[in-house]
């Protein structure tokens, strides 16, 4: 192929994935395709998967961080641990906004900040509830049929209405449902909001399905229509879906933050098949002022120094007294006596990753989610003592291969039962608290009194697609929970 052909196609393919090539980086990109043997066609998609494997800042592609794919691609596979884990800091998750006209994710380049414009706040739930709209949508009771087609599902379907269609009537209207927030503008009142206005609710007669329902959560409610009230006779959690379903819908946008693993998904999933015995060992409020827990420490080192490799995830709260304005100090010389204990097992040094992810009592910022990580003062011994070492976000997001796997250290259980509407009758409290958490498609569903999140940030508490893993460190007892989502 001669180069200007060459040169077109290449560009074409590159425009195809929303990526330019500046021109220093075209003419480097013909140099290198005009000395490779085989199909040249194949090549370039070779080095666009690699790059589409990054992170990318910018769709206009350099000449400098072509050179280090095509480094990338001549050297080969996945070299080592560090190619296959990543830990994304909550502050570093991309931020996407559902465009419901171009029925597509688009990001939010908007500036972020931690004190943060009115105007934040309202786009949370504006956010939330694109979200959820879009996926009830693809449920089949929701999805719209066209003139014509004869389908062969046979499931009973509606029509999602909006709180628009019921305020601009003045007659009664019967069964019909909404997607909308529970909010209480009034004391003792609750109301259905959702971006078009907002409507009385009467409950008295509601039937609750599973789950825990709070103010702010987002609920699909039946009912009918009069007098100006909303007279709802059911209501249950948005409709979840697997990660599987809404992945098809969107493609290969990067949700989650970190580096694509789409493109190499053969590759890390041979990786992780080779290395079954690589694990990760969880633990949370690790009391390291407390010598019973700095012994049984040790014993568990102990245990696991045969072991080829794995990552320690430590959680707070680090201390378990209060210590006044000395708590950074105490703190600084707990982890020093963590980093002396390590250093004593250098198997364990040397093959395991530490992740210390802060909880709620520790010192620091305020507990408001998400929370930083821990400062450097109080980190550096550790840091230098243990180079495996990282100090996380919480929560946290780690990509390992092909899983995803979501962190986070909050006594949420707990919360939503005290402040739910409605307390379940059926299943238990740790399955109406997982049911709750998927279907709102958050870490935190609860109103921002209860648990307050930075409002530029809110997105990194999002878990759509769902993640392969989630863990909640509680102040509940341990469960361990498997959904099925069709």
């Amino acid at each position: 192929m001669d180069s200007s052909k060459l040169r077109k196609t290449a560009t074409t393919i590159f425009k195809l994935n929303g990526l330019f090539l500046n021109g220093e980086a075209s003419n480097y990109l013909i140099q290198v395709l005009s000395d490779v043997e085989g199909s040249q066609v194949f090549w370039v998609e070779t080095i666009l998967d690699r790059i589409l494997s990054h992170t990318l800042n910018s769709s206009l592609i350099t000449k400098p961080f072509l050179e280090q794919v095509v480094e990338e691609c001549g050297r080969g596979g996945i070299m080592s641990l560090k190619d296959v884990l990543h830990f994304i800091d909550a502050f570093d998750v991309p931020k996407l906004q559902y465009d419901p006209d171009r029925k597509k994710f688009l990001p939010d380049t908007s500036p972020r900040c931690l004190l943060a414009t009115a105007g934040e706040k309202s786009m949370i739930y504006r956010t939330r509830y694109y979200l959820l709209h879009q996926r009830t949508l693809h449920h089949s009771s929701f999805t719209q049929k066209h003139l014509g087609i004869q389908s062969i599902d046979e499931t009973k379907q509606y029509d999602l209405k909006s709180v628009e269609y019921l305020i601009g009537s003045s007659s009664k209207i019967g069964d019909v449902i909404l997607l909308g927030m529970i909010a209480q503008l009034k004391e003792g009142k609750f109301y259905l909001e959702d971006p078009t206005g907002f409507v009385e609710m009467d409950l008295s007669e509601t039937t609750f399905q599973e789950g825990y329902y709070t103010e702010n959560c987002f609920i699909l409610a039946q009912g009918h229509y009069e007098d100006s009230i909303f007279h709802v006779m059911a209501v249950g959690p948005p409709i979840p879906e697997s990660s599987d379903v809404s992945r098809s819908y969107f493609g290969m946008t990067n949700f989650f933050g970190g580096p694509s693993t789409h493109v190499k998904a053969e590759q890390l999933e041979s990786f992780e098949l080779k290395n079954k015995d690589f694990f990760f060992a969880i633990i949370s409020d690790l009391h390291l002022d407390n010598l019973s827990s700095l012994k049984k420490l040790r014993v568990l080192f102990e245990g696991f120094s045969g072991a080829p490799g794995g990552v320690f995830i430590l959680m707070g709260n680090f201390l378990s007294e209060p210590t006044g304005t000395q708590k950074p100090v105490a703190l600084r010389d707990a982890f020093k006596n963590l980093a002396d204990i390590i250093v004593d097992f250098p198997r364990i040094l040397e093959n395991f990753k530490f992740v210390l992810i802060p909880g709620p009592l520790d010192p620091g910022f305020v507990n408001i989610l998400p929370r930083p990580a821990f400062a450097q003062v109080i980190t550096s011994y550790f840091t230098e003592k243990v180079p495996n070492s990282v100090f996380a976000s919480n929560p946290c997001r780690i990509k390992y291969c092909t899983k995803e796997i979501m962190i986070l250290r909050e006594d949420v259980m707990g919360k939503l039962s005290r402040n739910s509407l409605y307390q379940p009758k059926i299943g238990s409290k740790a399955e109406n608290f997982v049911k709750t958490m998927v279907a709102q498609s958050h870490l935190c569903p609860l109103p921002l009194h209860i648990c307050p999140v930075y409002w530029s940030y809110d997105h990194a508490l999002s878990i759509y697609p769902l993640p392969s893993v989630v863990v909640i460190a509680d102040k509940g007892d341990a469960f361990t929970t498997r959904m099925v989502l069709l």
